[in-house]
């Protein structure tokens, strides 16, 4: 059930899936989405096998793009299956080449799903601005990971300086686990939060995300210090008991360390400490948990708000104009 063409058209390409999904038509049946990644050469395998993962709880017509030379002869190659190596989904592999590779939304534009919703998300480091890059602008939702970026502080600010609603970031979602277990954590406490403090490795994206999202909900001031990781290591919330009962101020804390990236710790002052399991989670994993909501995402608009500075995400426009910018006329420029 799968189909390799050389060197084609975006015509035959959709010619192929049509014919592959007729005769898998009990294979791929109700999609929900078009999840579009680009991914370089060399990370096709990871992205690939990421995709998979996630849409085995979200059926979709995956669109993998991934462009190659752009100083030689326009040509596109594709694979085109359905229910085959890369799960129940209907899939396109598509390796451009030349100028076509600036032009990529006149292939993918034609073979997303009808009447669904587009998910775009970037293998590697972000985009410096989401806008010249066309595969994203069609898109209703942007995944993005700052924590690819050579500096994921400086990613993490670009994100919020090119937001729009609708884009998120894998470090984002990577701290999920660490909220629903902090949030659970208040639950029946009649104490009052003080200042938080969170470890973790030296520049981490997560980690600062993860800051901007206690600070903002808590209203303290939340500081990161570096640890020699896996990641987030952990996080303390100093707590006092409230003064209006008649009660002392007497200190307490909450306390969540995971030193092995597997096994976390939680602790609370006057409690036995409990073990509590805290994986760090495969990318596929990531992405699934991505592709269950398609709205605007404000708790991250706000915890980015927060982590970096940059005031008003929330209330921007949703809607991105593609700005065209040609590499090779910037090259000529730069020479």
């Amino acid at each position: 059930m799968t189909v390799t063409l050389w060197d084609t058209t975006g015509s035959d390409v959709l010619k192929a899936l049509a014919a592959e999904r007729r005769a898998g038509a009990m294979v791929a049946s109700g999609l929900a989405l078009t999840l579009v990644v680009t991914v370089d050469e060399k990370d096709v395998s990871a992205a690939e096998q990421a995709a998979t993962i996630a849409a085995q709880a979200h059926p979709c017509r995956l669109i993998i793009v991934i462009r190659r030379q752009l100083d030689t002869a326009d040509r596109l190659d594709a694979e085109v299956q359905v229910g085959g190596r890369l799960g129940p989904v209907e899939a396109v592999v598509m390796r451009m080449y030349g100028r076509l590779t600036l032009h990529s939304e006149s292939v993918v534009l034609p073979l997303l799903a009808p009447d669904c919703p587009v998910l775009t998300w970037w293998h590697g480091p972000p985009p410096d601005e989401i806008a010249t890059d066309p595969l994203g602008v069609l898109a209703d939702r942007r995944v993005t990971d700052s924590a690819l970026a050579p500096d994921p502080t400086a990613a993490l600010r670009m994100r919020a300086e090119d937001f729009a609603p609708g884009d998120t970031d894998l470090a984002w979602t990577r701290t999920t686990p660490w909220r629903s277990l902090l949030a659970s954590s208040f639950d029946g406490l009649g104490m009052t939060p003080g200042s938080a403090r969170i470890a973790a490795e030296q520049g981490n994206a997560s980690a600062a995300l993860l800051a901007g999202w206690v600070a903002r909900r808590l209203g303290i001031e939340t500081v990161v210090e570096d640890s020699a990781g896996p990641g987030i290591t952990e996080v303390e919330i100093d707590l006092r008991e409230s003064e209006d009962g008649g009660n002392t101020g007497e200190a307490h804390s909450i306390r969540l360390s995971r030193p092995d990236g597997r096994l976390a710790t939680f602790s609370r002052t006057g409690q036995p400490e409990r073990q509590l399991p805290l994986l760090r989670r495969a990318l596929g994993d990531l992405l699934a948990e991505e592709l269950r909501r398609l709205d605007a995402d404000e708790v991250y608009a706000e915890s980015l708000e927060q982590a970096t500075g940059v005031k008003g995400l929330s209330s921007r426009s949703s809607r991105r104009t593609h700005v065209w910018r040609d590499p090779a006329l910037r090259a000529a420029a730069a020479t």
